[in-house]
């Protein structure tokens, strides 16, 4: 089957040292020899200590691969992320009987029962004894012996001790045989998952012949991480769980750019990667392989299936998924329509530090001019005055404007690694024409033809089956884009063609609103008469199916409760998309307005009020008509149910007003579904007739 020239990469750790890139190798060696010579001092417990994506797994794997070659020692891997709670427990104890041969587990099955009451005894002598088990079926008779009450629980360890000793071969009790359980993904589990697992390891399995591996992110584990609400007494025993840990250093820069551009070969981006742009991902990644990988997957897909890059290079690419994969609120900010006062939220944030720079140095140094007329400017853009002079009354003056930017803005602001992106980012040349086409998407097909950018120019000239149309033999092109002739003439850039078979269509005209006699707010305005063309209001809904997934049971014969019924108020339709999908999935009759007017009317013309109103709260240059139009609803008595404010700029200010009217805030789509399926869960059912 042809194929072109990207390939996305797996997220697979390394098992074999052949595919070690980053140096890991060395140190399994070591820790590999450490446990061979250890084998006398078990059991003993050894953390691989660090954070997301730094190599835990294939380093414990390169370990794995070592020992195999270790004589009489043998390895089990267990994925706690696998079980949930108590089940770990059991999981992990079984997996380590697997381990033994049949004859022991047949003999340790004899003997555990030998000490349980006749009855039970002779229950599971005669299983053993009806038929051949195999190791499973032992494994699990095992299990039912040792766990069956609390006092067969308090002698497992020790019936567990005897089988591990009969297996290792014990002299004097200095194992023979080595068995080490490998234990990944514990900083991933619930609380009571930890638990389990530690228990199993500390309780249970703590005999010689056994050492125990396991990967995970101590800080997660810690006292300020996932286990923080553990009593003195539970993080005491913790402490006990690792009797020592391996902390895994970051890969110096000379192997995490050979590691980067390994990635890059084999994802076939090779060639638009320069210097610059492998010391930007050494820096941006924090070293760490796993982002290092996502990032160069989402350098793939970006540059396979958005053609808003065609008129942008790869550094545009990789610094706007940067943003996008470390900073998601901010990004949403930055593409969204609302983002901000006057719709560019990065140069707000830019002018935003100058300000907040001048608010606090003011009080040291005189202020320049030009300075000061940033200052006011800005300040007056939120109706805040300055202060006059500046000197030591900063400080009030920024913390009441912060209390109207976007929540993410002070920490943002002392990021350095975020702000310097931000810079890097304004400073390309063709950067307003960029952060547009962020917000608006692609340009259409009938739009004004553009030229490619430059920066492609080495895909362009590494694809030797390029044909003169831009398109790979056998596969199509080997971006988002065809080119006309995509290295021929002046530049050796071509004009942008539509998508594969797809005629050229207009570009879409602009929305329209008519003009309405009722303000921004949705009421009328004094001297100000009719003139609007109202939509037909909505209609009583009938009564679908049953919901689905916390719809309600019919109440009495052939009564059904009325169906789940939003109001979605918001002049930007496509941003209900998704949730609005979900919640119709789930039986829910959505009906959709784009304002105040709309809203108000529709509501006053119904004879059922809606179960939910979800609204934004910006409306062209009016900041806060959503605001507006519930304080209105609910004085006049039109609407008293629940309300979430879906918004994409999120302040202090807003949060507070929204819950002064008793309602939920959220510029987080999954957050909103949540929101909206509490609100159904939690309305009132009306009697059935």
């Amino acid at each position: 089957m042809p194929h072109g020239p990207f390939a996305l990469l797996n997220d697979e750790p390394v098992a074999e040292s052949a595919a070690d890139l980053l140096g890991a190798g060395r140190a399994a060696r070591q820790l590999a020899g450490l446990l061979v010579a250890s084998r006398g001092s078990t059991p003993f417990t050894l953390a691989v200590d660090a954070g997301w994506g730094m190599g835990k797994s294939s380093l414990m794997r390169l370990v794995d691969a070592e020992l195999a070659h270790a004589p009489d020692v043998h390895t089990v891997w267990y994925n706690a992320w696998t079980s949930t709670g108590a089940d770990a427990l059991e999981g992990l104890i079984k997996s380590v009987l697997m381990r033994f041969d049949r004859r022991v587990l047949r003999r340790g099955l004899a003997r555990v029962n030998e000490r349980r009451a006749l009855l039970r005894a002779a229950r599971a002598l005669t299983t053993v004894v009806a038929g051949p088990l195999g190791v499973a079926g032992l494994v699990d008779e095992l299990w039912k012996s040792l766990s069956v009450d609390s006092q067969a629980r308090n002698e497992m360890r020790g019936a567990i001790g005897e089988l591990v000793q009969e297996w290792s071969d014990n002299t004097e009790n200095r194992p023979r045989r080595l068995l080490v359980v490998f234990i990944d993904d514990l900083d991933r589990c619930s609380e009571e998952t930890v638990l389990a697992v530690c228990e199993a390891v500390k309780v249970y399995l703590d005999v010689p012949g056994l050492a125990f591996m396991i990967g995970c992110d101590r800080s997660a584990l810690g006292p300020n991480g996932l286990l923080r609400d553990l009593s003195p007494a539970g993080s005491a025993f913790m402490e006990k769980i690792f009797q020592t840990s391996y902390r895994i250093p970051a890969p110096d820069n000379h192997g995490v750019k050979d590691y980067i551009r390994w990635c890059a070969r084999t994802a076939g981006i090779e060639p638009l990667l320069d210097d610059a742009l492998v010391d930007l991902l050494v820096q941006r990644s924090d070293r760490n392989p796993r982002r290092i990988k996502r990032l160069v997957n989402g350098f793939v897909l970006e540059a396979t299936l958005n053609p808003v890059w065609r008129d942008f290079g790869p550094g545009a690419v990789i610094r706007t998924l940067l943003l996008q994969y470390f900073y998601p609120d901010f990004y949403r900010m930055m593409t969204g329509p609302s983002g901000t006062v006057d719709g560019d939220v990065v140069a707000e944030f830019r002018t935003y530090r100058e300000v907040r720079r001048t608010l606090l140095a003011a009080a040291t140094a005189p202020v320049p001019d030009q300075e000061l007329r940033t200052v006011r400017s800005f300040l007056a853009s939120y109706d805040l005055p300055a202060p006059d002079p500046i000197g030591g009354s900063g400080e009030p003056v920024l913390t009441a404007l912060e209390r109207q930017l976007p929540t993410e803005f002070p920490a943002l602001v002392i990021n350095p690694a975020f702000t310097s992106l931000v810079d890097e980012l304004t400073a390309r040349p063709d950067a307003d024409r960029l952060l547009q086409r962020l917000r608006e998407g692609p340009q259409g097909a009938g739009g004004e033809p553009t030229r490619m950018s430059r920066e492609w120019a080495p895909m362009w000239q590494s694809l030797p089956d390029v044909q003169a149309d831009g398109y790979a033999t056998g596969f199509g092109p080997p971006l988002a884009w065809p080119g006309e002739d995509p290295y021929a003439g002046v530049g050796g850039y071509g004009q942008q063609q539509p998508a594969y078979g797809v005629p050229p269509q207009p570009a879409p005209a602009a929305r329209q609103q008519p003009p309405s006699p009722y303000g921004q707010s949705g009421y009328p305005v004094p001297g100000q008469q009719g003139g609007y063309d109202y939509p037909p209001p909505m209609q009583e809904p009938a009564y679908p199916p049953q919901m689905q997934q916390g719809g309600y049971p019919q109440q009495g014969r052939g009564y059904q409760a009325p169906p789940f019924h939003v109001l979605w108020v918001d002049d930007q339709p496509e941003r209900k998309a998704v949730v609005g999908t979900v919640l119709e999935g789930l039986g829910a009759q959505m009906t959709h307005v784009e304002n105040s007017v709309d809203a108000v009317r529709a509501l006053r013309a119904h004879t059922r009020t809606p179960d939910l109103l979800i609204s934004d709260i910006s409306r062209g240059r009016d900041h806060t008509a959503g605001f507006a139009m519930v304080e209105r609803l609910k004085e006049e008595g039109h609407y008293s149910g629940p309300v979430i404010f879906f918004t994409i700029r999120r302040s202090p200010e807003r949060e507070e007003r929204a819950a002064a009217l008793g309602a939920s805030l959220t510029n987080n789509a999954q957050e909103l579904t949540d929101l909206a399926l509490a609100a159904l869960r939690e309305r009132p059912l009306p009697e059935a007739p």
